[in-house]
């Protein structure tokens, strides 16, 4: 199961509410990328797709594929509004070992191919 924090799902409430176009939740995924090898994807979607995992957390439905899900499972996501910066805060059992800049991870199973974090 993953989990926003009530943070998390404001944030992602607010983000819907400014959105121009019809959006029916957040897609969450995984993919190649960042200096450990994985990176975090978000993204606000306008359908599920029949083979996704769909989690309710409230107001907002989460999207995940069935590649993503096993590396995601049991992560919590909290949304961080400080003095150094906004952003989504990741929190995966499923990482064995995480970037600096926390947008980037590897599993033990699979890391992905390390490249230069943006």
């Amino acid at each position: 199961m993953i989990t926003l924090t009530d943070s998390a799902v404001q944030a992602v409430g607010r983000f819907i509410s400014n959105s121009d176009k019809p959006t029916a939740g957040l897609r969450i995924e995984v993919t190649d990328g960042g200096c450990s090898g994985l990176s975090y994807g978000l993204r606000l979607e306008d359908k599920e797709t029949a083979e996704d995992t769909v989690i309710d957390c409230g107001e907002v439905k989460v999207f995940v594929d069935p590649a993503s899900y096993p590396k995601l499972d049991g992560m919590s996501i909290d949304f961080v509004d400080s003095l150094e910066g906004s952003g989504f805060k990741f929190s995966n059992p499923n990482a064995v070992k995480s970037c600096a800049c926390g947008s980037s991870f590897t599993t033990g199973d699979n890391g992905g191919t390390p490249k230069t974090c943006s």
